[in-house]
């Protein structure tokens, strides 16, 4: 399995930990999760050069960030 593999399964799974989290209303955790989650997709986006992904994950952090910081 290539590294790009490992890193879009891992973030997948930490998203879905996130949506979990949220839907268990266990805040900030959820927010933690997110991050981290995006973070790896944003470097999936990197490893196979598609700035669709990382310009989608970008803007996912900017609104979850300012969400954070305004709650």
């Amino acid at each position: 399995m290539k590294t790009v593999d490992v890193v879009k399964w891992v973030a997948t799974a930490v998203q879905l930990v996130g949506y979990g989290l949220t839907g268990l209303n266990i805040v900030p955790w959820n927010v933690f999760a997110f991050f981290i989650g995006i973070f790896l997709w944003f470097a999936v986006g990197v490893m196979w050069k598609d700035r669709a992904i990382m310009v989608v994950h970008v803007g996912a952090f900017v609104s979850l960030f300012a969400g954070y910081l305004n709650s």
